[in-house]
């Protein structure tokens, strides 16, 4: 088989859809009604608000495994994450069942009664059947195997939607959404919106300049990796490297340092101790 040309950032850009983690992020981010409207045509039920959570980076302590979320938002009583799959790195059950432990720990105050966690719906949106039955959605909640009518009803909820099964979703909302993500035309309200939010994200001067240099650094970071020729060097490339990403976007582009640990996924902290550092640095 011919080899498949490698795309440029530009190219990458210019070919975007909302299944491109930066433009999602960017749309729903700055669009707060726009992703509670998403929200309830995937959930199929009335949302009363969200808050759109600042930092999408959750980490218990320095020895657990972080977690950036694509985009993640709570109210009084619910929390929702949304996540933009492209590729199945066949580990997305797993992902789902940490990501949901996580947010409970991050919705749970210290001294909290348990009956205080939120309902939490972790919402996978996925190209390909990663379970290969044919369904357009999946839809997870935890029930009792010897008597299915019986639910846990721990209010713990996981959805996985197939772009590629739209035609097996019977809302026509939900089937028009699917279809934007294989970038196909969709038609109906909100899919003439999110059509139209995606053209003018591509046409923002500043986060087209954002995408191409953190995709020039990424694939830096990658061919740093590869001539390592080893799997931690390539981590701890990448994790160095998003520390550069964030402070090149701050100093570059004047991003706060919440934006730019955001746009990275490096922790907070993290970049707040390398700013310090930096700073001492030239005062010394």
């Amino acid at each position: 088989m011919p080899e498949t040309k490698k795309l440029t950032p530009e190219e990458k850009w210019n070919q975007a859809t909302i299944a491109d983690n930066f433009i999602f992020y960017k749309v729903m981010r700055h669009n707060q009604d726009v992703c509670k409207e998403l929200l309830e045509i995937l959930l199929e039920m009335e949302i009363d608000r969200i808050e759109m959570q600042g930092e999408e980076f959750i980490q218990i302590d320095a020895e657990h495994h972080a977690i950036r979320l694509d985009v993640y938002a709570k109210n009084s009583s619910q929390a929702f994450d949304i996540e933009i799959q492209t590729t199945d790195t066949h580990e997305l059950p797993e992902r789902a069942r940490y990501y949901q432990g996580m947010i409970d720990v991050d919705s749970l105050k210290s001294g909290q009664k348990y009956k205080n966690l939120k309902t939490s719906y972790i919402i996978f949106i996925c190209i390909d059947d990663i379970f290969n039955r044919g369904l357009g959605k999946y839809t997870f909640q935890n029930i009792c195997r010897e008597n299915p009518e019986i639910a846990l009803n721990d209010r713990a909820f996981k959805y996985f939607f197939i772009a590629k099964n739209y035609d097996k979703i019977l809302n026509e909302d939900q089937e028009a959404f699917l279809k934007l993500m294989l970038g196909r035309p969709a038609k109906g309200k909100f899919a003439d919106k999110i059509t139209r939010l995606v053209e003018q994200a591509k046409h923002n001067e500043q986060w087209r300049h954002m995408y191409m240099t953190l995709e020039d650094l990424e694939n830096a970071a990658y061919d740093r990796g590869v001539e390592q020729g080893i799997k931690q060097g390539l981590e701890q490339g990448a994790e160095y490297s998003k520390l550069e990403d964030a402070i090149m976007l701050i100093e570059k582009y004047n991003a706060t340092p919440e934006q730019a640990a955001r746009d990275t996924g490096i922790s907070l902290e993290k970049l707040n101790n390398a700013l310090a550092e930096k700073l001492q640095a030239k005062q010394n």
